[in-house]
């Protein structure tokens, strides 16, 4: 039996397929790791000859401006074609999950694993790492991080956003700021008794601020297999929306504090100022959302769903953009964006580019958040690392404190105003969940303290983040268990892989067929008298058939194309007829 065949029975196809995967990443590893030795050889090389030169300066040709910009660009086009390959096997990491039915493993515990195996590879090699150390926050906070909020903003199409408004920003925006208060000041303390490193209020504040970014795939994950009520789910699923956007927020106001007075009234300052980005930021992406909504309704660009998607592209990034140049959160501004589009502006888009759209955007989310895993898994042996094994575990415990501060409190006081509670099993499962994912870490990489600091810092958010996906995201399964002995069992329901649990939406006819007691009132029955006729276009039964046959005409031409069938031949036996519900065509928009 050949080596080949021995393997894979021995590891089945699943472990064969990660192997390869390794090992394909290893060889590229070495590869640039001889690449970048060359090319520091080179510039070794270069640099020896300039210093030891004396008498008449004569211009090398290996050091002109032309051949340095030559090597710049082979060492980037390389860096460039290495990520893409990490983020290749990433995908089919991704993709052995879902389809063997991992569904207890996070996707992002596979790609911290892969980038930890590169990483491992690339020092072993003895690879440099100046390039990818130096994590520029311009990349993160105009590349990365735009796509990844914007789509957790448009993934609350159709869901009841709206109506549960009031709640999510209680959790989102105070209850964000019970658990960055707890963990920068209970940080603050314990540096000033001794237990820890001493840190400055702002260095504290603002870790605390940034820690408080909740991933919350696994909370999602029980709500979905033990059936919770599709509006627990929409509360939970849209203060996690906001709660990135807000760290982040709070995160970038706390350090503005660090260039002005110290003393009781900063800290009326830093909420005043936290206040007035967050409002006139949400004011810029709503504005922008509305624009592209009355934009897209009176002019038609559905024939074409090319300009309309580009024209729905630039109107989702023209806020970020106006709001950093007021010196606003253009983070905030993109967010809301996405809601108020998701809301108006989708149903003003032809079939085909409403499903192109939301699976572009989750695309591009998924390919951002996907290097930020990776980054995470190759710091954890390429970074120098400033371990303090004290300062993680008492931080550990300050999360679980903020955490606890802000569910159980807020869940009472939320339970008080809604007939739809909450109830103390629920309000454990958001409490344990509270996963800190890729924001948490991005967002420690772009802090500009003193170097020790910054390393100390940078290493106690990765074994954060390690600890909750890996120790609280592992102890899912066996929670759900232990909440659902008494029912049945939950079976495939249960998935913790992000990419396949947020693939649906919820749908607000979803929720009014599960609540129909409950009547439309304040800002819902504003939006349905008066906001959604005006921003929303009114399909003609017309226009919605001619949409049908397009969707139509496409399957068929996809089944042509495999059978070889003629389209036009199919399209006689497939009477229009034969559509479900084309005889009752009402005027309910797309």
């Amino acid at each position: 039996m050949v080596a080949h065949d021995f393997v894979e029975m021995a590891l089945g196809k699943t472990g064969f397929v990660l192997l390869l995967a390794i090992s394909a990443c290893a060889c590229l590893s070495v590869a640039y790791a001889e690449g970048t030795s060359e090319t520091t050889a080179l510039q070794n090389a270069n640099t020896t000859a300039t210093v030891v030169t004396t008498g008449p300066q004569v211009a090398s040709p290996t050091t002109t401006p032309a051949t340095v910009a030559q090597d710049e660009e082979e060492r980037t086009s390389l860096n460039i074609f290495f990520l893409l390959i990490i983020l290749m096997f990433s995908i089919f990491t991704t993709h052995i999950l879902i389809k063997f039915k991992f569904h207890y493993v996070p996707e992002s515990v596979a790609v911290v694993f892969l980038g930890a195996v590169v990483g491992l590879v690339m020092k072993l090699t003895g690879t440099h790492f100046e390039d990818l150390e130096q994590f520029d926050p311009q990349t993160f906070f105009i590349v990365l991080l735009p796509p990844i909020i914007f789509e957790s903003g448009y993934s609350l199409h159709k869901g009841n956003f709206f109506q549960n408004l009031g709640s999510i920003l209680l959790f989102a925006v105070i209850g964000t700021g019970i658990s960055a208060v707890v963990v920068g000041g209970g940080m603050y303390g314990l540096g000033l008794a001794g237990l820890i490193t001493k840190f400055t209020a702002v260095e504290c504040f603002a870790f605390g601020s940034l820690i408080s970014a909740v991933d919350p795939v696994a909370t999602l994950a029980i709500f979905h297999a033990l059936d919770v009520n599709p509006t627990l789910n929409m509360l939970v699923f849209g203060e996690s929306v906001l709660n990135d956007a807000v760290s982040i927020v709070m995160t970038r106001t706390i350090l503005n504090l660090a260039h002005g007075p110290a003393g009781a009234g900063a800290v009326f300052q830093a909420l005043w100022k936290f206040l007035e980005m967050f409002v006139l930021s949400a004011a810029i992406g709503v504005f922008f959302a509305l624009a592209s909504a009355l934009c897209l309704k009176h002019i038609n660009l559905r024939g074409t769903p090319a300009l309309e998607f580009s024209m729905l592209l630039i109107f989702a990034y023209m806020p970020y953009g106006l709001a950093e140049a007021c010196k606003l959160s253009g983070i905030m501004a993109v967010l809301f964006c996405g809601i108020v589009m998701s809301h108006y502006t989708h149903f003003n888009l032809s079939p085909v580019c409403q499903v192109n759209v939301q699976q572009a955007f989750r695309s591009i989310a998924f390919l951002a958040e996907t290097c930020v895993f990776a980054y995470l898994g190759m710091a954890i042996f390429s970074f120098k690392h400033n371990v303090q094994i004290s300062l993680i575990i008492w931080i550990i415990l300050l999360c679980f404190v903020g955490r606890a501060l802000n569910i159980f409190p807020l869940s009472a006081l939320t339970n008080f105003f809604r007939q739809i509670t909450i109830d103390r099993k629920m309000q454990c499962i958001m409490w344990f969940s509270g996963l800190r994912g890729a924001i948490a870490f991005a967002l420690a990489l772009t802090l500009e303290f003193s170097k020790e600091k910054r390393e100390i810092l940078v290493t106690t958010t990765l074994w954060i983040v390690l600890f909750t996906i890996l120790i609280l995201g592992s102890s899912t399964l066996p929670l759900l268990k232990f909440l659902n002995s008494n029912s049945e069992p939950v079976g495939d329901k249960f998935t913790m892989i992000k990419t396949e649990e947020m693939r649906d939406a919820v749908d607000a006819e979803q929720l009014e067929e599960n609540i129909p007691s409950i009547s439309m009132r304040g800002f819902s029955q504003l939006d349905i008298e008066y906001l959604i006729p005006f921003f929303r276009r009114k399909f003609t039964p017309a226009e919605m058939l001619a949409g049908r046959h397009e969707m139509q005409m496409l399957t068929d031409k996809w089944y042509s194309s495999l059978t070889g069938d003629d389209p036009e031949e199919r399209a006689k036996l497939t009477n229009d007829t034969s559509l479900p519900g084309a005889d009752s065509v009402d005027e309910t928009p797309l």
